[in-house]
């Protein structure tokens, strides 16, 4: 992406729901209102109007719900967008809410539209069980039901759970249980001395519950484990296999949430005086072997830093995918990343 400020992108606003845990605060809720809750308190701190926004993108894994097949439409229209704009609905599973930020990006510089909404949506915890036989009718024998949450989390050559290619990644890359278990504390830890700070605070839109104990505000990330040590973590067993390495603590959470971002044409932008958080310097996408899930970020940041003339010390703070620890700990070391640098709120 160039620097030129004829095309650059900013980012007006990102908002972003706390994260609920699986069958926890927001089981409730549909991606389609988690989404546009986000949407329109993403537009309130953009102090652009939504009939200024041409268009929305929106990232999506598993379909469950009426809403879900055109999620980015319902979002864009429920938070105000005119029927004039349009949408896409796009996946690229872990990536989806990143793709969006990017296709988004590429509208505007592309002179599509001068700004766009951006972000991704989940429910993990609405993925729907199906019965495959019953669209033509069971005749004999039993029936099976399918899963479609473990079914998305599985590699589709090898049938195998994410689990096992995070297992893959341990062995090729010789990275120990004691490892693992030191990150995955290390994470918690950070993530829960950051919540107690209230670093996340300002990126949180509540949301309040209603319940028959009455009504609360849910804002703070569910997921993370303030008492996580060591040692309990060395009492679990290896979750994917036998003599695996990888356990539930070191592995991927099963969460619901929703982020959205506005984004806008840069010289737009400083047309209407408006003050942007950040500029899109660069992005890559680059593709893997898929039984060593959650490598890609390896490939991927020496093609944005070739791009961008960018080196490792010209970053400051370095969000990295924490999907599980071992992988974390793959793309860090092979990366060199400065260990400082890395997730310091927790991944």
């Amino acid at each position: 992406m160039t620097q030129n400020t004829n095309n650059s992108v900013v980012i007006l606003s990102a908002v972003r729901t706390a994260i609920g845990g699986f069958g926890g605060s927001l089981k409730d809720f549909s991606p389609a209102e988690l989404g546009t809750l986000c949407a329109k308190e993403a537009l309130n701190r953009s102090q652009l109007t939504p009939d200024q926004i041409g268009s929305c993108v929106v990232g999506k894994v598993i379909h469950n719900g009426p809403k879900d097949a055109y999620l980015s439409r319902v979002i864009g229209l429920d938070a105000g967008l005119p029927i004039s704009s349009h949408a896409v609905t796009l996946n690229r599973l872990c990536g989806s809410g990143l793709e969006a930020i990017i296709q988004a990006a590429q509208q505007i510089q592309l002179g599509d539209v001068d700004a766009a909404l951006a972000g991704g949506a989940e429910s993990m915890s609405s993925s729907a069980y199906t019965l495959e036989s019953n669209r033509w009718g069971q005749k004999m024998g039993n029936s099976t039901m399918v899963d479609e949450l473990t079914t998305t989390l599985q590699d589709p050559w090898d049938n195998n759970p994410m689990g096992i290619t995070a297992e893959n990644i341990a062995e090729k890359y010789s990275i120990s249980r004691q490892q693992q278990d030191e990150y995955a504390a290390n994470s918690h830890n950070k993530a829960a001395k950051a919540i107690a700070a209230g670093h996340f605070k300002q990126q949180i839109v509540p949301i309040e519950i209603k319940s028959r104990k009455g009504t609360h505000i849910f804002d703070t990330d569910e997921h993370v484990r303030a008492d996580t040590t060591v040692d309990k973590l060395a009492t679990l067993k290896p979750y994917f296999k036998k003599d695996g390495t990888v356990t539930a603590a070191s592995s991927s959470g099963i969460n619901d949430g929703a982020a959205m971002l506005v984004l806008m044409s840069e010289q737009k932008a400083n047309e209407q005086g408006l003050k942007p958080l950040a500029r899109l310097v660069g992005y890559a996408r680059a593709g893997v072997d898929p039984t060593l899930m959650g490598i890609g970020p390896i490939p991927a940041v020496k093609q944005v830093f070739e791009k961008t003339g960018l080196t490792l010390d010209d970053i400051d703070v370095i969000e990295s995918n924490e999907a599980f620890a071992v992988q974390a700990l793959c793309v860090t070391n092979e990366l060199n990343f400065p260990a400082h640098k890395v997730n310091p709120n927790g991944g």
